[in-house]
């Protein structure tokens, strides 16, 4: 988590993303939402934005900060997050010995486990857990461009930006409030183009991996088996899903293959936290966030293959819109990240 300077005014969270910018206030005391919105991008502009001067998203991000607020922004101090697929996170253990030397001991494992040069990176890290002999540290990096990229957006559209995290850090952090997420949890974020996958235990994200399947993935799968539009294909994905019905046998094996990609690189990440990371704790859950979870079936699809509790997480009826209208039912799994987000209280933003 990178700290970049703070004041002490409440905070708002800015999710940008390769396919949209979602932002959200949140009373973090109450729980109750104050303002929100969102914005869809196109992939292959935004990816040219961030690579060039950032327009595209700048003006973007400002039309939706002037415009398209439901409600309003308390101030235009802002989280920020960034794609996880574009970040590296991971904990390692390291003897108490080495505590004073431990940014060197950083360095060292970033060297060994980044396929990045380190000088090009900004790495953050944090002890996460101390005993007699032993220290755990959460070890974050990101490239230098993707965050200059990031912060030069997000103050040319007005804002000042706190604190910038992995998006994953941001849904974990909800989990944790919200979904039993203090257990040792397999997080799988299925988003439009891509799907995260992390390891939480103790309220810490341990390790994160990135499979290129999205729920746009799943659609455009459904599409070409059944010879359909696109349209008619996400109709189909969000209504009939892996459950039962007419159509289904086709349906089930158009999403078969994608899925089974998502569940390969969840059986790798969860081998590694078990071989290398924690062999004492055991997973006790997955939860299915993300656009693109709303498939029904899912939750019992990940139970079935992986042979562990699955469902969709749902922290929707902790969030209070008090007087404001609420996101639509198939549009609020987009905000569980800003959500993440939102709920960070001033106070903890300063550490």
């Amino acid at each position: 988590m990178a700290k970049l300077f703070f004041k002490d005014k409440p905070i708002i969270g800015i999710d940008i993303s390769n396919t949209g910018i979602k932002v959200m206030a949140i009373d973090a005391k109450r729980w109750l939402v104050t303002g929100y919105g969102s914005v869809d991008l196109d992939p292959t502009k935004v990816k040219e934005s961030l690579d060039g001067d950032g327009t595209y998203l700048i003006e973007n991000l400002s039309s939706l900060l002037k415009e398209k607020i439901v409600g309003a922004l308390p101030s235009n101090h802002a989280i920020i997050a960034i794609p996880t697929s574009r970040t590296y996170s991971r904990t390692f253990t390291a003897p108490t010995s080495v505590e004073p030397i431990l940014e060197d001991a950083v360095l060292t494992e970033a060297d060994q486990y980044i396929p990045i040069p380190s000088n090009s990176l900004y790495i953050d890290h944090e002890i996460v857990e101390r005993s007699k002999d032993d220290l755990t540290v959460l070890m974050s990096a990101v490239s230098q461009p993707v965050v200059d990229s990031i912060l030069h957006v997000v103050t040319e559209a007005g804002l000042r930006p706190v604190l910038i995290e992995p998006s994953i850090s941001a849904v974990a952090r909800l989990l944790t409030a919200t979904e039993d997420g203090h257990l040792p949890t397999v997080i799988v974020d299925v988003g439009p183009a891509g799907t995260d996958i992390a390891i939480l235990d103790g309220g810490v994200i341990r390790v994160t991996g990135s499979v290129s399947v999205g729920g746009n993935t799943l659609t455009l799968a459904i599409a070409k088996k059944l010879n359909i539009s696109l349209e008619n294909a996400h109709q189909l994905k969000v209504l009939n899903g892996l459950n039962s019905g007419p159509r289904q046998q086709k349906i089930v094996s158009a999403l078969e293959p994608s899925l089974e990609r998502i569940t390969t690189e969840v059986e790798k990440i969860m081998r590694y936290y078990n071989e290398r990371i924690n062999e004492e704790h055991k997973l006790e859950q997955l939860l299915v966030v993300g656009s693109g979870s709303n498939v029904p079936g899912i939750g019992e699809y990940f139970t079935n293959k992986l042979v562990m509790p699955a469902r969709v997480a749902s922290p929707w009826q902790r969030l209070d819109f008090g007087k404001l209208p609420e996101p639509a039912r198939q549009f609020r799994p987009r905000y569980i990240t800003v959500a993440g987000l939102a709920i960070v209280a001033p106070e903890e933003a300063r550490k």
